[in-house]
């Protein structure tokens, strides 16, 4: 009968046998490129330390160009300038003169100009990024987290049309044509003449990423239990050659992807992976349910992300391998929270304990590094964890029918926050630790509001607006 439901339709293909470990394996390493997409800007628009040109051609003796570049104190400690310079004209009259830098002239006195001749950028991490490519520095330097919105921009306009697109064409067209855009646009940016063409196939790229995210895990919670959804949420360490390696992994999976079926309830398909994988069962079973699961409602739904998307600390050194280790065990804290414990008590605790770590660690003294990173990781594993959850959870509270437009809304809500974090940095200009407390804020915060949504652990996913009301919050 139709009343029947979709897993107990499908339960002889079994929980966790060959087939759901197969499309499982082809459906996670589809996403990993977009972990190479959404964080290669972490290494791709770094800044290296700079400082005026002084062009070779100057005329300037060896002792002027030495103290050429004025000293300024940061953070109570004296740097060169990244963005001054001493007069280079009056520096070569007095270069002429035979005066002498601190003998014959008080260099402190001289005149201040602009970089007027560029800039000269240390090697000793990157040989280039987008910041040395186009001088993003100085007067520029807002272009930075710009760049970084551009694409949460980007991910914010496909995860709106993403659901639309499956429902309309098939997920399995959204997820072969979306991992095909992050492909060609990926490798396209490398070529792209000026910031401003980088920016606008950063934004595709975005587009095609949280589609291609999204189209992936609608098809493998259709597929296979909730609990081993969690595990695709994964993400792989990030490397600068993201670009390259997205191409690479893209042909590969575009020639394995085909196994993936486009729903189970698509019965020729179902049959024939059925045969594929060994499967047995009696034909006459397989029939009988056939004129069961060909007219029920197609399920498509779109799941958004809750990240803050914060960088904490510096990123090319053993810290940031330190926050990437950090969510190995975060995710397998998540995936036993999604077995065994409610999830809005779950996130309530994920949400409580990033959150207050990140909110007070503004009060551990400056001189126990140790202690402060030993809090940020600890706090890191929190989101994580409830940023894992988050993904199961959403997906099972909004019943079939509007599931995708309703849980796309919700994704298009959180990609907000996405495209204004990486101006949360600019926030330690007037205070430090303000970044800190605005997230660990954000985040209690949310910690509260998740416990009025309803419970959805070991409760059927609904398939109308009338089951959904009958779930208890």
């Amino acid at each position: 009968t139709m009343s029947r439901g979709y897993d107990e339709i499908t339960s002889f293909l079994g929980e966790w046998g060959p087939f759901q470990r197969a499309i499982f394996f082809l459906l996670s390493s589809s996403i990993i490129p977009n972990g190479f997409n959404g964080l290669s800007v972490v290494f791709l628009a770094d800044t290296p330390s700079h400082w005026c040109h002084i062009p070779t051609n100057a005329n300037i003796s060896d002792q002027w160009r030495n103290v050429s570049i004025p000293l300024e104190e940061v953070n109570g400690e004296l740097q060169y300038s990244k963005c001054r310079r001493y007069s280079l004209g009056v520096i070569r009259n007095l270069s002429a003169m035979n005066y002498l830098p601190g003998v014959d002239v008080n260099v402190t006195e001289i005149k201040q100009e602009r970089c007027l001749d560029g800039w000269e950028y240390s090697q000793e991490t990157y040989i280039s990024t987008i910041v040395t490519q186009w001088d993003l520095v100085c007067s520029n330097d807002w272009k930075i987290p710009l760049t970084s919105s551009v694409f949460y921009l980007g991910v914010l306009c496909g995860s709106f049309i993403s659901g639309q697109l499956s429902d309309r064409y098939g997920r399995k067209v959204v997820l072969f044509g979306t991992m095909a855009v992050q492909t060609c646009f990926s490798v396209i940016q490398v070529f792209a003449p000026n910031w401003g063409a980088f920016c606008v196939l950063f934004f595709i790229v975005g587009m095609g990423q949280i589609s291609n995210y999204v189209a992936a895990f609608v098809l493998a919670a259709t597929e296979v239990p909730a609990y081993v959804v969690a595990w695709l949420l994964l993400r792989w360490f990030p490397r600068r050659y993201s670009m390259s390696v997205t191409l690479f992994l893209g042909g590969v999976l575009l020639f394995f992807i085909h196994l993936v079926p486009p729903s189970l309830t698509m019965v020729s398909t179902a049959l024939e992976m059925v045969g594929k994988f060994g499967i047995t069962a009696a034909f006459s079973i397989v029939y009988v349910y056939t004129a069961e699961v060909y007219p029920t409602v197609v399920r498509n739904m779109a799941v958004g992300t809750c990240s803050m998307g914060s960088r904490l600390g510096s990123i090319i050194s053993p810290y940031f391998i330190y926050l990437a280790a950090t969510e190995v065990p975060a995710y397998v804290v998540a995936w036993l929270l999604l077995r065994w414990f409610p999830r809005r008590y779950s996130m309530s605790v994920t949400l409580f304990l990033g959150g207050v770590l990140l909110f007070f660690i503004h009060l551990v003294p400056p001189s126990l590094t140790v202690v402060s990173t030993a809090l940020e990781m600890v706090g890191k594993f929190g989101i994580t964890a409830a940023f894992s959850i988050v993904y199961v959870y959403t997906a099972e509270v909004y019943p079939t029918v509007v599931r995708n437009m309703a849980v796309g809304t919700c994704s298009m809500g959180s990609r907000l926050g996405s495209i204004i974090s990486p101006y949360f940095i600019y926030l330690g200009t007037y205070d430090k630790y303000l970044p800190y407390i605005l997230m660990g804020s954000l985040t209690i915060l949310s910690g509260v509001l998740i416990l009025l949504i309803p419970e959805s652990f070991r409760v059927p996913m609904p398939e109308t607006i009338d089951e959904m009301q009958i779930i208890k919050g």
